[in-house]
């Protein structure tokens, strides 16, 4: 019972312990706001800085995971590069041995007297009143946030108080003792380092623990040196839980923070041990305090940073390699570096820059149109994700490429290259808008098969026409941007035109098809919902046509343009749409009327053999009757012809009998 004792008071003081270090660490993120997010954004340009940042911020918020996850959000979302993250994790790995130091406070004792007022209980109930003070009846926001961090100290201390207290008892226990003496591999040290970490997901508080240990007095340097460096490696993690949903860039940021202290355990590791076997060091033997382990903890953390920052280019070249990166990956954001600052002084070079980077926008989403469509024939969860994930790198393009033209704008700019600036911008919005029905699309095809819904082989049939048209129309206007056409821009609009018209021809069919029964409102929903998709596809790909057409005149005015256009309706236009309707509606109206001769073919072969098998049956009624009524007289003659045999036997019986009476009255007259 005194063991399991002992083991639910330290757990209650683990618990304790870092709830108070999330408590403070969460009311001094509140005091500083966002600034802390922004300093690490924006003031990582050097391995320096980074280093000195990522120090400062995980000093003040009190976890190194916390800091790491941060700036894997950053790397992930595409703000920061991970050339920069790393400097920065390795200052997050020093920051956070400032939490040993503070733990050391707790081991204060003021002795008796007028020094019991220095004594860490009462620093820890002195901070803890002032700080409810602060949080409960003092108004000012800024002061409460400030009660908030000193009630979280106060918890904190008391949580280690709560460890040591504990453990005070272990000093004299020799099952515990000789559990610490035979820890004497180093490797099983290390082992018992990280696995205790990995539970706790706090290197601070595997420090913590080790420091309310030492105070038994059992902790050698021998014990504390390897643990110290497994706790480095165990506190890794929750930093790789973190990335699981993360993109590559977000995985290689925490494998960054795993590889910085799993080379501090390797190389400090090694360096020690090979030395002791030549040197045979004298203060592996010597007992550990709360004060030596805090010192131990930071100086094998500034040592292993020390040593690894000039190799921050290798360690990035090196995580590179562990996740490799697919030329898919890399095509996603290559565009990006076309927008160089530098080129900004020089408008006619950052148009151009940007319209390449749009290029890619394009090409993007089109290809995600083309896999939500796939996605109709043969879905499967994983290409549903791709379509997710593709997305967010289209909507990437519209923050970098927007905010990239927003700055060229900001200079001088000619007549043309202001107006070339709106027209990018329009169209931005127009390739981005693709994306988003592309998503559309793919959660349709998500909705059907989630419900099992299959659409009637006509509405198929019809489907695929329209997806042609709108297949093309994506493609024509990808393409057109591209090579920048005037010529082929014209043609989108009447190809636009052209698909408006399959959408109502499918939208009456199958209107057609709810009257006869064919269909149901619950594959209606679905249907309509893609028809909408691809009507809206087809009118973003008219506007960049517009926008497109409108490039070099000194004015936008799309809709103005488009709406001359549809009221001419030059000879161009008109036989470019009657192309369109040859090549799209014809085929499926043909089709259509095609199904329709069918199916009243089979109608009318139907009434035909219903026909035929009722005349059958006619024929065997009467044949049947016709041998019912021979049957009946066969009947009514044996009926006959038995009754006939009957009478014939009756008056012969009569006879017999009369003779016989006779015979009797002859005889009885003769005997007379």
């Amino acid at each position: 019972m005194e063991v399991f004792s002992t083991i639910l008071t330290l757990l209650s003081g683990v618990a304790l312990f870092l709830f108070g270090m999330g408590l403070m660490g969460d009311g001094l993120k509140q005091v500083a706001g966002n600034k802390l997010e922004m300093v690490l954004y924006k003031l990582t340009s050097s391995p320096i800085k980074g280093i000195l940042l990522g120090t400062v911020v995980t000093a003040v918020i009190q976890s190194s995971s916390a800091t790491t996850v941060m700036i894997i959000g950053f790397v992930n979302s595409g703000m920061m590069q991970v050339s920069q993250a790393i400097g920065t994790i390795m200052g997050a790995n020093i920051g956070t041995s400032i939490t040993g130091w503070i733990l050391c406070l707790s081991y204060i004792d003021g002795g008796s007297g007028v020094a019991t007022l220095i004594s860490s209980t009462t620093i820890a109930a002195v901070v803890a009143v002032i700080g409810i003070i602060f949080k409960t009846f003092v108004k000012n926001e800024s002061l409460k946030k400030v009660g908030a961090i000193m009630m979280g100290f106060a918890i904190l201390m008391t949580g280690m108080q709560t460890m040591s207290g504990s453990v005070s008892g272990l000093r004299t226990n020799p099952t515990f003792l000789n559990i610490i003496e035979s820890v004497k591999s180093p490797f099983l040290a290390i082992l018992i380092g990280i696995i205790f970490t990995a539970i706790l997901q706090s290197a601070s508080a595997s420090i913590g623990i080790m420091q309310a240990l030492s105070t038994t007095g059992a902790i050698s340097f021998a014990v504390a040196f390897p643990i110290t460096l497994g706790i480095g490696v165990g506190a890794a993690c929750p930093v790789l839980l973190s990335a699981v949903g993360a993109n590559k860039n977000g995985k290689r940021t925490a494998l960054v923070y795993l590889l910085n202290d799993l080379f501090g355990m390797i190389i400090w590791g090694t360096v020690f041990y090979s030395v002791n076997a030549v040197v045979n060091f004298s203060f592996l033997n010597s007992t550990m305090t709360p004060v030596s382990i805090a010192l131990l903890n930071t100086v094998f953390r500034m040592a292993t940073v020390l040593v690894l920052s000039p190799f921050i280019k290798f360690i990035e070249k090196f995580v590179f390699w562990l996740v490799k990166e697919d030329p898919e990956d890399r095509e996603d954001y290559e565009d990006f570096d076309l927008l160089e600052d530098r080129l900004l002084m020089y408008p006619s070079i950052a148009l151009e820059q940007s319209h390449k980077a749009m290029n890619g926008m394009a090409r993007k989403a089109k290809k995600n149109i083309l896999r939500a469509m796939t996605l109709l024939v043969n879905y499967d969860e994983n290409r549903y994700q791709v379509i997710q994930e593709k997305e967010k790198v289209i909507d990437k393009y519209e923050d970098k490429v927007g905010s990239y033209l927003i700055k060229v704008t900001s200079h001088n700019l000619t007549a043309v290259q202001s107006h070339k600036a709106s027209e990018l911008l329009h169209v931005i919005s127009d390739f981005e808008r693709l994306g988003d029905h592309a998503v559309n699309i793919s959660k349709v095809a998500k909705e059907l098969a989630d419900k099992k819904i299959n659409f009637s082989e006509q509405a198929l049939k019809e489907l695929s026409f329209l997806e042609a048209a709108v297949q093309d129309i994506v493609e024509m206007t990808c393409k057109t941007f591209m090579e920048d056409n005037r010529e082929a821009a014209k043609k989108i609009e009447p190809l636009r035109e052209c698909i408006e018209m399959l959408c109502d021809e499918l939208k009456f069919n199958h209107v057609q098809r709810l009257s006869a029964g064919e269909c149901d409102m619950i594959k209606g929903l679905p249907f309509n919902d893609l028809l909408t998709n691809y009507e809206r596809i087809s009118a973003h790909c008219s506007n960049v046509a517009v926008a497109i057409i409108e490039m070099q005149h000194a004015e936008l005015d799309a809709h103005s343009y488009v709406k001359n256009m549809r009221q001419l309706k030059n000879d161009s236009y008109r036989e470019t749409l009657e192309a369109n309707l040859f090549h799209y509606m014809t085929p499926m109206n043909q089709m259509v009327e095609k199904e329709q001769l069918l199916a009243m073919q089979a109608k009318k072969e139907e009434a035909l053999r219903l026909a035929d098998e009722d005349k059958k049956d006619k024929g065997k009624k009467k044949d049947k009757d016709k041998k019912k009524n021979k049957d009946k007289k066969k009947d009514k003659k044996k009926d006959k012809d038995k009754k006939k045999d009957k009478d014939k036997k009756k008056d012969k019986d009569k006879k017999k009998d009369k003779d016989k009476k006779k015979d009797k009255k002859d005889k009885k007259k003769k005997d007379k």
